[in-house]
Protein backbone atom coordinates (compact mmCIF):
# COMPACT_ATOMS: atom_id res chain seq x y z
CA UNK A 1 0.00 0.00 0.00
CA UNK A 2 1.48 3.30 -1.05
CA UNK A 3 1.08 6.42 1.02
CA UNK A 4 -0.16 9.35 -0.99
CA UNK A 5 -0.16 12.76 0.57
CA UNK A 6 -2.52 15.47 -0.47
CA UNK A 7 -1.64 19.12 -0.70
CA UNK A 8 -2.75 21.20 2.24
CA UNK A 9 -4.54 24.38 1.29
CA UNK A 10 -3.94 27.57 3.22
CA UNK A 11 -7.21 28.45 4.94
CA UNK A 12 -6.35 32.15 4.81
CA UNK A 13 -5.81 32.07 1.02
CA UNK A 14 -8.94 29.98 0.54
CA UNK A 15 -11.20 32.25 2.57
CA UNK A 16 -10.17 35.90 2.25
CA UNK A 17 -12.65 36.99 4.93
CA UNK A 18 -10.55 35.44 7.71
CA UNK A 19 -8.17 38.10 9.00
CA UNK A 20 -5.03 37.49 11.05
CA UNK A 21 -5.16 39.92 13.95
CA UNK A 22 -3.32 39.80 17.26
CA UNK A 23 -6.50 40.78 19.11
CA UNK A 24 -8.32 37.69 17.82
CA UNK A 25 -6.69 35.33 20.31
CA UNK A 26 -9.33 32.61 19.85
CA UNK A 27 -8.26 32.17 16.23
CA UNK A 28 -4.57 32.30 17.17
CA UNK A 29 -4.98 29.53 19.78
CA UNK A 30 -5.43 27.03 16.93
CA UNK A 31 -1.86 27.68 15.78
CA UNK A 32 -0.34 26.96 19.21
CA UNK A 33 0.25 23.59 20.87
CA UNK A 34 -0.85 22.81 24.40
CA UNK A 35 2.74 23.55 25.50
CA UNK A 36 2.61 27.03 23.98
CA UNK A 37 4.75 26.34 20.92
CA UNK A 38 3.85 27.74 17.50
CA UNK A 39 2.84 24.97 15.09
CA UNK A 40 4.99 24.97 11.91
CA UNK A 41 3.49 25.58 8.51
CA UNK A 42 4.21 22.07 7.25
CA UNK A 43 1.74 20.82 9.86
CA UNK A 44 -0.91 23.54 9.62
CA UNK A 45 -0.79 23.85 5.84
CA UNK A 46 -0.62 27.63 5.75
CA UNK A 47 1.39 29.36 3.04
CA UNK A 48 4.66 31.13 3.86
CA UNK A 49 3.17 34.61 3.70
CA UNK A 50 0.32 33.86 6.08
CA UNK A 51 2.56 31.85 8.41
CA UNK A 52 4.78 34.93 8.83
CA UNK A 53 1.71 37.05 9.60
CA UNK A 54 0.43 34.40 12.00
CA UNK A 55 3.74 34.20 13.91
CA UNK A 56 3.92 37.99 14.11
CA UNK A 57 0.35 38.16 15.47
CA UNK A 58 1.02 35.42 18.04
CA UNK A 59 4.13 37.20 19.28
CA UNK A 60 2.25 40.49 19.54
CA UNK A 61 -0.59 38.80 21.43
CA UNK A 62 1.93 37.29 23.83
CA UNK A 63 3.55 40.68 24.33
CA UNK A 64 0.28 42.34 25.37
CA UNK A 65 -0.67 39.30 27.53
CA UNK A 66 -3.54 37.99 25.41
CA UNK A 67 -1.73 34.66 24.97
CA UNK A 68 0.66 32.99 27.41
CA UNK A 69 4.28 32.31 26.51
CA UNK A 70 4.05 28.81 27.97
CA UNK A 71 1.61 26.63 29.87
CA UNK A 72 2.18 25.05 33.25
CA UNK A 73 1.78 21.28 32.99
CA UNK A 74 1.47 20.83 36.77
CA UNK A 75 -1.42 23.24 37.12
CA UNK A 76 -4.81 21.57 37.68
Amino acid sequence: MAFTSRNKICKYCENRKIRIDYKDYKNLRRAITDQGKIIPRRVTGTCARHQRELVRAIKRARNVALLPYSYDANQN
